[in-house]
């Protein structure tokens, strides 16, 4: 199968496009340096690479920072889409996989959980806001045109190489550094948040079984579907250290919205045959070993 991945240079786009690769699908991407909302570049490298199916990663991803940057957020994230939908009808794209995420559900009553697709999108942050919009732009293109695009709410998730920006990494750097120093205080933001945590590599093959099987036109949530606390995060990453720590919350890491708990309902996901299969020990492993190779890098001379 002919792919061509936006966003192939981020953390998902770079485990996705060895994923491809590895299922024995020709991969194109869009170079580095173009703009995804630049409409002439982006249809004259769709064109090019005539794929059969686009997979649309590109975009803002972090939600704190979103708030600093509304208006990017929305350019990037909303006209963006808008620029790849174009894309795609002009060179008759059969199937397009548009990336959203979990943080379009936003606000909602603690009788939905686990949230389901079929629920309302009251997003809170411009981050989610941006996803929220997106989707129409999707919707509203498979209703006049046809297209035949499938869209993801993604939930959290984590692995080696994701900057230490996000949640995961970001207290594995931390809790490196103290175990290079015997331990001691490790900064942390809302401990008490519960998450539905995947791992990218169980990620990156929920896209390929979407683009491949899905029914276009409709949302598809990416997630366990089981919620684990971020002070249980940091406590299993110490574990996993060697190195005994005390967690002490920053105030500059508790984001200005943070909605207690989110978890997801993936039945609409595993009815196409996916299933989550790498354990969050293993993550954890994982992502708490890149973050030692990342010290050990910079320190060499």
């Amino acid at each position: 199968m002919r792919a061509f991945v936006t966003g192939a240079a981020g953390f998902v786009g770079r485990h996705l496009t060895a994923h491809l690769e590895a299922e024995g699908d020709e991969v194109a991407v869009l170079a580095e340096g173009i703009d995804v909302a630049d409409e002439a570049a982006l249809a004259t490298a769709v064109a090019e690479a005539a794929p059969e199916v686009v997979y649309h990663l590109a975009g803002w991803a972090h939600v704190g920072d979103s708030w600093k940057h509304p208006t990017e957020v929305v350019r990037v994230n909303v006209l963006g889409t808008a620029a790849v939908l174009e894309a795609c009808r002009v060179a008759r794209v059969g199937r397009i996989l548009v990336v959203g995420s979990a943080d379009a559900y936003g606000t909602f009553d603690p009788a939905d959980l686990p949230l389901r697709e079929d629920l309302p999108l009251r997003p809170v942050t411009p981050y989610g806001a941006s996803k929220a919009a997106a989707e129409v732009l999707c919707l509203q293109a498979h209703r006049a045109s046809g297209a035949g695009v499938v869209l993801t709410r993604s939930f959290n998730h984590t692995g080696p190489g994701q900057h230490p920006s996000f949640v995961v990494p970001a207290l594995a750097r931390r809790i490196v550094e103290a175990a290079a120093t015997g331990g001691g205080a490790v900064r942390v933001g809302n401990l008490s948040a519960e998450r539905d945590l995947l791992d990218v590599e169980d990620v990156v093959r929920a896209y390929r079984v979407l683009a491949t099987r899905a029914e276009p036109g409709r949302a598809y949530n990416v997630c366990s579907g089981v919620p684990v606390v971020i002070e249980e995060l940091a406590r299993r990453l110490a574990e996993l250290s060697g190195t005994e720590v005390d967690l002490v919350v920053d105030p500059a890491l508790v984001r200005p919205v943070d909605v207690p708990l989110v978890v997801g309902d993936n039945t609409r996901l595993r009815a196409l045959g996916w299933q989550p299969e790498v354990a969050l020990a293993e993550t954890l492993r994982r992502v708490l070993a890149d973050q030692r190779s990342c010290r050990e890098a910079t320190a060499r001379p």
